[in-house]
């Protein structure tokens, strides 16, 4: 009987399942189906028989099934007993897996003992695969025709780890690939992660030496290029639909590149040319032509990042205007004008601008040597940020109301630098001293976590594990960081927060008082204080949770939620966007100037239970 695999089984076969990385990786390389273990089968991808199986279990348009059928003449494939699969460019021994890989390109190849596969069974013997009209029983050999193989790394969304297995687990992935560009000694994966590379506006843009420089930056591989360029995507939301709950307005990013705000307009913030209020998401009709990929509030500011990498500004004027504020989106000149930017965060005290080849620069809050400046309070100069950071990768940057967090991406691991006033311990670094260079939070190897997002707070920090775990560390003003009451009013460094302790994370924001945490499934927990009932919980009691307690007005709509922010100020005009998987907005909190979008009752000035915000974020 024959047996239907998914691409899923189809990567497996063409080296995944070599070296004993069956149980961990198989399933992460396609992830919508689990490894399918059985009895040894030969396996044929008939494109007439099997479409429609395919089509339904992979979620592929039958034309683009088709396409990729073609590509691969409807390979055959060996599926053994036990998940003994040998792989006929290199029948290897299972070795076993190390403990980290790294991801390079290795100049030899160890020795290893051969071992014949088992003869095939009559009946698999007696299948015939249908490629380019040939019958004759075989295995699909992958040297035929590599740029099929490069076509599958570089178009199935496989992370760097990945690529890096392969090389580890077949020679024929480490070996020089020679294609012509970008050179012909790169291997097959080193390909594939730079053509992944390429498929990223932020990189294509970049002059060959641009590039080359990125690379040694990041460590000298084009996998590690493409780590640096996803885990900034992962931070920021970067080129993705985003919702940015600021100090009484708010911002929505389409996943088009347009602009829809709402809310307070006193001072210009929400873009439109008046300071007006706006109660209901409005485009703003200026950036037509300008696609934006990321944005930032503050309080009565508004900064966004396009995908040109420049930066618009509206709202409370900062940077030496003759304007007391500005009503439209206007181009920041001066010292950005060299600086191609691919985020920006906003404090109380500072800006902060993230350039695509990870440096970061920071603007006012010179006065007092805070961030090593040593320059006037309101200078208007976007200065590099000296020290630590200076040859390292950073991708993601978080402004708090006087400090700044950095996330470092290098070859060892990720890791966090903070910079800035200390009071509260809110730096993480045991003290409660100012920083005014970066400095590297250390307490994260002492817990084996390794950061991969960051968010900040007014007083306090979060982070977020790559194993889901979370910290939280600085003021523990109204249970803000999920420890509990009665403990410390602060935390000098990282703590895990115990209480989510069976919860696998993958998202966390932070607000003036309040912290929130998206679980894998879509779940949101939230604490801290609810004075502006801005933490979701239905009653509207306005109390504080100490302990993270899950937003069930959100969980009963059956819908998953993949971003949230939570507005920096008041904790009486604060006010959460949550951005759901289906693509639809939900708001909750104070709303008494259109900050959540959603129509209000008669003396009503704020919503406890989440409401839909009617808004197309296509």
């Amino acid at each position: 009987m024959k047996k239907l695999y998914s691409w899923h089984d189809l990567l497996f076969r063409v080296g995944v399942g070599c070296s004993g990385y069956e149980d961990v990786r198989v399933e992460k390389l396609r992830g919508r189906l689990s490894a399918i273990f059985c009895e040894t089968t030969f396996v044929i991808l008939d494109f007439s028989v099997h479409c429609a199986v395919l089509t339904s279990l992979f979620g592929l348009t039958p034309t683009k099934f088709e396409e990729i059928v073609e590509e691969f003449n409807c390979l055959s494939f060996l599926y053994r007993k036990k998940l003994k699969v040998h792989n006929p460019m290199d029948i290897t021994t299972t070795i076993e897996t190390p403990s980290g890989v790294e991801y390079r390109n290795l100049d030899t190849d160890k020795q290893m003992t051969i071992i014949n596969p088992p003869p095939l069974a009559n009946a698999c013997e007696r299948q015939t695969r249908h490629c380019l009209g040939n019958a004759d029983p075989g295995e699909f050999t992958l040297s035929a025709s590599p740029c099929i193989v490069l076509h599958i790394l570089s178009s199935y969304n496989l992370d760097p780890q990945d690529l890096a297995m392969l090389e580890v687990t077949c020679s024929f992935f480490r070996r020089p690939a020679q294609y012509s560009s970008p050179d012909f000694e790169l291997s097959l994966s080193e390909l594939a992660a730079y053509y992944m590379c390429q498929m990223r506006a932020v990189f294509r843009s970049m002059s060959e030496e641009q590039k080359q420089e990125l690379k040694k930056t990041c460590g000298g591989s084009w996998k590690l290029v493409l780590r640096f360029l996803l885990a900034g995507e992962k931070g920021t939301r970067r080129e993705k639909e985003q919702a940015i709950a600021g100090p009484g307005h708010s911002i929505v990013v389409t996943a088009r590149g347009q602009v829809y705000s709402f809310g307070t307009g006193d001072v210009g913030q929400l873009g439109h040319g008046t300071t007006d209020d706006e109660s209901k998401p409005r485009l703003i009709r200026s950036l037509q032509g300008i696609h934006i990929i990321q944005a930032s509030v503050g309080d009565g500011q508004t900064m966004l990042v396009s995908d040109a990498g420049k930066v618009y500004a509206f709202g409370d004027s900062w940077f030496g205007d003759a304007e007391k504020f500005v009503t439209t989106p206007k181009q920041v000149q001066g010292s950005l004008n060299d600086i191609f930017v691919v985020q920006v965060t906003i404090g109380h005290n500072l800006v902060a601008v993230l350039s695509r080849e990870g440096k970061v620069y920071t603007i006012f809050w010179g006065n007092e040597n805070k961030l090593g400046h040593a320059t006037e309070e309101n200078d208007y100069e976007a200065r590099p940020l000296l020290g630590a950071l200076e040859n390292l990768p950073v991708v993601q940057i978080a402004a708090g109301y006087c400090f700044l967090l950095a996330l470092v991406c290098q070859p060892s691991g990720m890791s966090v630098y903070s910079v800035g006033c200390g009071n509260g311990g809110k730096l993480g670094h045991g003290t409660y001293n100012n920083e005014n260079q970066p400095r590297l939070i250390k307490q994260f190897q002492t817990l084996n976590l390794e950061p991969i997002a960051i968010a900040a707070g007014y007083w306090h920090s979060v982070v977020l594990g790559k194993d889901g775990r979370v910290c939280t560390w600085g003021w523990a003003n109204r249970g803000c960081l999920g420890h509990g009451n009665g403990v410390s009013s602060s935390q000098p460094f990282p703590k895990v927060v115990e209480a989510l302790s069976n919860v696998k994370a993958v998202h966390v924001a932070a607000g003036i008082y309040t912290t929130f945490v998206v679980s894998e499934n879509g779940d949101v927990y939230s604490f801290g204080s609810d004075k502006s009932s801005s933490l979701g919980d239905e009653q509207g009691n306005m109390r504080r949770m100490w302990m993270p307690e899950l937003v069930t007005s959100i969980e009963q709509g059956n819908e998953k939620v993949i971003q949230i922010s939570a507005s920096n100020c008041s904790t009486s005009n604060a006010h959460t966007l949550a951005l759901t998987q289906s693509g639809k907005l939900y708001a909750f909190g104070v709303g008494e100037n259109g900050q959540l979008g959603v129509q209000l009752a008669a003396n009503q000035t704020k919503r406890a239970k989440p409401e839909r915000v009617i808004i197309d974020l296509a």
